[in-house]
């Protein structure tokens, strides 16, 4: 077994016993904020959507829903001509606080996802992306994560090239080390 394969299967130990206990002791967050969604708009309490994970492999992301249920479906939020109108009110404060993140812990244990990682994208922007940066391709060579080294080392405004160079330094030097320090 290969240095590699090694470091999979650590990662991956750690990955599923670290989101498991974060689960159990979250339980109680993840219910309130289950029925708060559901106080606030009827409809889901979970915002699913299709990404690209390792290998150029579809999966659904989890998140906490934050628009309302009559938000457009088939349009982007940063295209709607008024996004703010969608978000609700708890909506606005789980997104400030990255909560709404939280049910991305299944994705973990479901193993779609890994802590650390290069942010999984949508279908349609992996494509923009591919047209410009054809390197893009090299951030499915591994497991997408909740954080990344993009997101630690990177700014809100950081350009889509500089985070793509961000996360390929990542993929080039990742170890159970640098995950930990990332974390």
């Amino acid at each position: 077994m290969g240095a590699d394969m090694i470091y999979q299967r650590i990662k991956r130990g750690i990955d599923f016993v670290l989101a498991l206990l974060a689960m159990i002791i979250l339980l109680p967050v993840f219910l309130f904020f289950a029925v708060a969604i559901k106080a606030e708009t009827m409809g889901d309490f979970f915002f699913k959507h299709n990404r690209i994970g390792i290998h150029k492999k579809y999966f659904i992301i989890y998140k906490f829903r934050t628009m309302r249920t009559d938000t457009p479906k088939d349009v982007p939020t940063h295209q709607l001509k008024n996004p703010e109108q969608y978000i609700t009110r708890l909506g606005r404060f789980l997104r400030k606080t990255s909560l709404d993140e939280l049910p991305q812990l299944i994705n973990i244990i479901k193993g779609d996802m890994s802590f650390i990682g290069p942010r999984p994208e949508r279908p349609e922007i992996i494509a923009q992306y591919m047209e410009i940066m054809p390197e893009f391709a090299y951030r499915m060579k591994v497991k997408a994560g909740l954080a990344g080294y993009a997101q630690v080392y990177g700014k809100y405004n950081t350009t889509p090239y500089d985070k793509l160079k961000l996360d390929l330094a990542y993929i080039e030097n990742y170890s159970v080390w640098l995950d930990i320090k990332l974390m």
